[in-house]
This record gives C-alpha cells, sequence and structure tokens, in this order.
C-alpha cells in the first residue's frame, strides 16, 4: 500500500510540474490571468506547493500588489528559505511599503546565499537611498558594477547616489555611463537633467527632459519641470501649446506636472488644487505606519516646531528671522527642524540663536523626523518649504505633530487632509475662493511677515554704475525669471513703447534668460538696449540699488512677495494686477497691508494704464512715494511685532480647539 501511495504522489507531482511549467510559460510571455489561474489551481491540489507561492508573489510585485506580495512570499519562504530570488523580490515589496530596513535585510539574505547577485545589491542601495544612508547606497550600487560592469541600472542609481551626496560632477558621469551602456533610458535622461539643474546648465538640462520625454512621452510629472525649466531662461518657444495640453492633462487626472511650476503658469485655482491632489496621493500618501498621533496635552508652553529647507540666505528667511526671535518664550518653545545647507551666513546665524532648539534632519527620513518630533511632543508643525524645491511633504504625511499647517514658502494648498490648516488673510483667500483649498484657513489680519531689521547699504549707486540711462523713466522687475510669463513680457514692452526714454531694469538669473529676453523684446518692435540687468550683489547693497529706481513693475500670476517687501522697505512703490489663485494675490496683499491700495489694479489693460500714467504724472508718483514712505513704520506689513502677537493668537486659538476635541474650522484672528 505504500508503494502504491508513492507512485500515485510521484504522478500528481508530475503533473503538477507540467501544469507549473505550463503556467510559467503564459507567465513568460505576459498572460499573467493565465498564468495566475493555473498557479492557483496547483495550490488546490497542493497548499504548500512552493513555486507556485512564490511565482504568485512575484506577479503580484509586477501587479505593484504590494502586501499580497509580502503575504505570498514570506509564506513561500516557510516552505523553502534557500532560493535568493525570492529573497530579493521580498525586498522589492518591502521598499514600496516604506519597510525599508526589512526590505535592507531581505536583501543581505539574498546575497549571502548569492554572494554574485549584481541585482540584489543594486536593489539593495535603493532601499539604503530611502534610508537616506547615502554612502553605504553608493557602496551597495559600486559593488553591483563591479559584479556586472554592463548594469546601466546601477549606474543610473549611483548617479543619484553621487546627486544626493551632492557630487554633482561625478553624478553626471554615472549618468553618462548608463546612457552609453542603455541609450533608450528615460529615467536616465530624467535624472541627469535634474543634475544638470543644479549645476546651473541649464541648456544641457532642458535638452536631456526632451530626450526623456521622446523616449517615454508618459513620463510622470516632466512636462512641466521641462516647460519650468523653459520658463528659467524664458525659452517661450510653443508655449501657449505646450501650457493648453499641460493643463488639459492635469485636469484630466494626469501626472504631468508638480504642483509648484503651475503657479506661475496659470491663475486657475481648480487647476492648482487638482495639481496638489494629484501630486501629494502619488508621492506623499498619507503614511500610517507609526499610528494614531497622540492628542496634545495642556501645557505650561505650546510647543511649535518649525520645518524648512530655507533657513540660510533665503527668501523665506528673509521674511521669517525677525518673528522667531520675536516669539514669547514663555508661552511658546520653539523648535527649528533644518535640512537645507548648512553655510553659516549672517541670516543663519541669527536663526540659530532664535530658536529653544535647532535640529539638523538631514539625515533622518520623513518617517524618523516625524517620529523625533512626536518624540519631542510638537504641538503644531508648521511647513515653510511645503511643495517648493527641497520640500519633505513626507514628514507631514506621517502626522508629526497633532496639528499641522503650511506657511509662507508654498503659496497656494497642498491638497491633503496630513495639513490641517493654511495661513492667509482675506486679500488672498476672499470667501468665495475657499472651495479651492482643502485646509481650514487661518485668517490672519495682514499675511506676510517681515524682517523690519533689514539693512539698507549707505552706498549711493549712480545710475551710470548700474548702466542705467542717465535720464528717462526706469521701471524694474527683481522677480524670478521663471514668473515671466509671454503676456507680462507683452504687457511690460508696451508701457515701455508708450514712455519715451524709459527702460526697463531687470536680473537675469543666466545668460539663456538675459539673451532670450533682448530678443523677445525685439520681436516686439523695442530695442533690446531698452532692458537693463543687474548683477547678484550684497543684500544690503540691492536694497539699496532700488533708490534709483522709479516703480517696480510685478508679475502674473505669481506674483512678487519678499522682492515686493524689499522695494516698499526702500520707499519704491510696487504696481500689481490681482488675480484668482493665492500667488496672484500676494502682492494685492502687501500692498493692503502697506494700506497702498491705489497701486492694484484689476486688469491687465488697468494695470498698464496705471504704469504709463504714474511714469508721465511726477506729482502722482511723488505723492505715492511719500505715502509709502510714511506707511512704512506705522502700518500692518513691517510691524514684525504685531504680525507675531497675531500668529501666536492663532496658534492658541488652534491648540484651544484641539484640546477641546472642536472640529477644524477657520479661523479669524482680529487686528
Amino acid at each position: 500500500m505504500n508503494k502504491m501511495w508513492k507512485s500515485v504522489n510521484f504522478k500528481v507531482a508530475q503533473e503538477l510540474d507540467r501544469k507549473l511549467q505550463q503556467g510559467l510559460d503564459f507567465h513568460r510571455i505576459g498572460q499573467l490571468h493565465k498564468a495566475q489561474s493555473i498557479y492557483e489551481k496547483i495550490l488546490k491540489e497542493d497548499s504548500n506547493h512552493f513555486d507556485a507561492i512564490q511565482l504568485l508573489g512575484a506577479m503580484a510585485v509586477q501587479n505593484k500588489q504590494w502586501e499580497k506580495a509580502i503575504k505570498l512570499l514570506s509564506s513561500a519562504l516557510k516552505i523553502n528559505n534557500s532560493i535568493p530570488y525570492v529573497y530579493n523580490n521580498l525586498g522589492n515589496a518591502l521598499k514600496e511599503v516604506n519597510r525599508s530596513e526589512e526590505a535592507v535585510a531581505s536583501y543581505d539574505q539574498a546575497i549571502l546565499l548569492q554572494r554574485d547577485y549584481a541585482e540584489a545589491y543594486c536593489n539593495r542601495g535603493d532601499a539604503l537611498m530611502l534610508l537616506n544612508r547615502k554612502e553605504e547606497a553608493l557602496a551597495s550600487y559600486d559593488h553591483a558594477i563591479s559584479l556586472q560592469p554592463a548594469y546601466a541600472e546601477a549606474y543610473s542609481n549611483r548617479g543619484n547616489a553621487l546627486l544626493a551626496l551632492k557630487r554633482l560632477d561625478e553624478a553626471v558621469t554615472s549618468y553618462d555611463r548608463a546612457i552609453l551602456l542603455k541609450p533608450v533610458f528615460a529615467e536616465v535622461y530624467a535624472n541627469r537633467a535634474n543634475t544638470l539643474m543644479t549645476l546651473r546648465r541649464l541648456d544641457e538640462a532642458m535638452e536631456s527632459y526632451k530626450k526623456a520625454i521622446e523616449i517615454k512621452p508618459n513620463f510622470n510629472y516632466l512636462s512641466g519641470i521641462l516647460l519650468h525649466t523653459k520658463m528659467l531662461i524664458c525659452d517661450w518657444k510653443n508655449f501657449e501649446i505646450d501650457l493648453k495640453k499641460l493643463i488639459e492633462h492635469v485636469n484630466n487626472e494626469g501626472k504631468s506636472s508638480p504642483s509648484f511650476p503651475l503657479l506661475a503658469l496659470t491663475d486657475s485655482l481648480p487647476t492648482h488644487l487638482k495639481a496638489s491632489e494629484i501630486w501629494m496621493k502619488d508621492m506623499h500618501p498619507f503614511n500610517t505606519s507609526l499610528g494614531p498621533v497622540r492628542k496634545s496635552s495642556a501645557k505650561e508652553k505650546i510647543k511649535i516646531g518649525y520645518y524648512s529647507a530655507d533657513f540660510r540666505e533665503h527668501p523665506v528667511s528673509y521674511l521669517t528671522v525677525e518673528l522667531f526671535e520675536l516669539h514669547n518664550k514663555d508661552k511658546f518653545e520653539l523648535v527649528g527642524f533644518y535640512y537645507g545647507a548648512s553655510n553659516g551666513d549672517d541670516i543663519q546665524k541669527r536663526l540659530l540663536t532664535s530658536f529653544d532648539k535647532f535640529i539638523d534632519i538631514r539625515l533622518c527620513t520623513d518617517k524618523e523626523a516625524a517620529h523625533l518630533s512626536r518624540e519631542l511632543e510638537i504641538d503644531i508643525a508648521v511647513d515653510l518649504t511645503g511643495l517648493t524645491q527641497d520640500g519633505r511633504a513626507g514628514i507631514f504625511s506621517s502626522r508629526a505633530a497633532p496639528i499641522q499647517l503650511s506657511y509662507i514658502g508654498y503659496l497656494g494648498t497642498i491638497a491633503s487632509n496630513c495639513y490641517d490648516y493654511l495661513i492667509a488673510d482675506k486679500v488672498i483667500i476672499p470667501s468665495e475662493s475657499q472651495k479651492y483649498y482643502a485646509e481650514k484657513i487661518i485668517y490672519l489680519p495682514s499675511y506676510q511677515v517681515n524682517d523690519s531689521k533689514r539693512e539698507i547699504s549707505d552706498k549711493l549707486f549712480t545710475r551710470s554704475e548700474l548702466k542705467l540711462p542717465e535720464n528717462g523713466f526706469v521701471f524694474c522687475c527683481f522677480n524670478g525669471n521663471y514668473k515671466i510669463t509671454p503676456q507680462t513680457f507683452d504687457g511690460w514692452m508696451r508701457i515701455l513703447s508708450a514712455v519715451s526714454g524709459s527702460v526697463l531694469f531687470l536680473y537675469a538669473e543666466n545668460k539663456w534668460a538675459e539673451k532670450n529676453l533682448k530678443m523677445e523684446a525685439e520681436k516686439r518692435g523695442v530695442n533690446c538696449a531698452r532692458l537693463v540687468f543687474g548683477v547678484r550683489i550684497s543684500r544690503s547693497e540691492y536694497l539699496a540699488r532700488y533708490r534709483l529706481i522709479d516703480l517696480f513693475l510685478d508679475t502674473n500670476p505669481y506674483n512678487a512677495g519678499t522682492t515686493a517687501s524689499d522695494a516698499l522697505w526702500a520707499g519704491l512703490p510696487v504696481l500689481t494686477c490681482i488675480g484668482e489663485s493665492f500667488a496672484a494675490r500676494v502682492a494685492a496683499s502687501i500692498l493692503s497691508a502697506i494700506e497702498v491700495p491705489e497701486l492694484i489694479t484689476t486688469t491687465q489693460a488697468e494695470y498698464e494704464a496705471a504704469a504709463i500714467e504714474l511714469a508721465t504724472n511726477p506729482i502722482k508718483l511723488k505723492a505715492i512715494r511719500t505715502k509709502i514712505e510714511n506707511n512704512r513704520l506705522t502700518t500692518a506689513l513691517f510691524d514684525t511685532p504685531r504680525f507675531t502677537k497675531h500668529i501666536e493668537a492663532a496658534y492658541v486659538e488652534m491648540h484651544a480647539r484641539h484640546l477641546a476635541d472642536i472640529p477644524l474650522d477657520n479661523i479669524f484672528i482680529d487686528p
């Protein structure tokens, strides 16, 4: 009887092997449903069939069913723990669900079983990158390449590690090697372009982005990044067509652009909301791995965490530094969480002394930073970077604190339920616009904080020193070049044409922008010599330079922010045209705070007419300049102590509502 049982069992095994081979054949040609059906039938006959389980696990990895893959592959390893590629597949699934430490351990086991497993070394490097262990990741990629010298993916990922380590030229070399090995490799071209952007080799970056899109037309977010790159160098070829396609794709749920570039490209609130929703759901979904955040308790001091990549010489810190110095330390404990460059500049020195604690979290993962925040019992977490460059919204998606909000860095909705509040004022977000913001609004009497300790150099520039004509009206705009749209520039050229002898003083961030703007002026019938380009100078001298200028012309739809306050601090009028979006209403908010509403226009025609009138009516212009000078130290805009009291009142109110379990709602702070 025993012999017969063995004979039957052998025949069953043979039949299962035949079915398995059939399933593998379907699997190899991509007919996954047929393969899955066969594997599942095998398991009905033998629930411990190792190959059927691990192949279903591998298929789940292919289909991005990560939790299912983890369950199946873990089950397979309980049956047979000697197969390296199963550990590799398990590591891939663990990595995708933010279990990177476990992923590294799984790759280590794969390597222990197969010392020459180049793919496991490469994947291990990816997991280490997620853990911010960049040097270890680089070593892992190098090991993969030593085992497999023609491994293009390893060279690509090695480039990513070098980029993260700020070894930029080496990163470009690594990407170039990957392209040589695999010319049709869109991801490498995109990563290479990102590195070239950091190196300010913008023309090469643009071509590299174009190549990535040529290879992979639906490459996530790259169309928006390419258009933003073109805006940085004022390359407006096909602008209207590209922008129309981009907006249509975003509005149809397409992953065509990060949300930040769109702030300068369109004034559409629904589009801004949609772009942020898409980005956050894809890049920073709500992460529950730390569990629910503990509710704050009543205490002597409310603990405020400020998170930023910009605690240094940067517009955000130019505005906020005095706020941190003036916070009431008897009622609030301030903790700065920093993940940017450490260069010891004057602003950074002021910041370091203004916080009770200042913590460098560059080497922390987002999850680790959120965990640290919870351990420190942060009551209110304030994101000062948002969805701008180097932002780390992942800290907030892991819930760093019971109350989380966005302020000053990103001018729009972050569109995630991880952010409870957004700070604004009634000019920036009128009641009818609230539906386009996912957060509840903290309405302060005025929005933008300022540093009233800004120092203006005593240096007296001459016009010739700045390459300005001795006579003639001087318009200026020192906003970032990416904020200059063709429509804005059209208006400026019409203004110059109407004001004889006038010039427009600009700051070109790169040589390509200067060249392109001159070309665009000539296209519009304006001698390019009427565009004067300033150079970067010290901040105090930059402020002094405003004294030789007659009128600041704002951009739309992304207004001047810090530059508007700088100009007004130096006594220079700023003319704006108010729009619909947050970014398109900031300058109007600033002008309202200094009580000069006559510089706020509502249409492009009104904006141009006002610029021409001020340029040709010196009495009216002088009256406005006098008003600005009189209002500078008496109105809300530069009254930092007053602003500090208002934002502290908001913190007290939101904290009290949290303690009392009152549902989130808009909060209005009285003047």
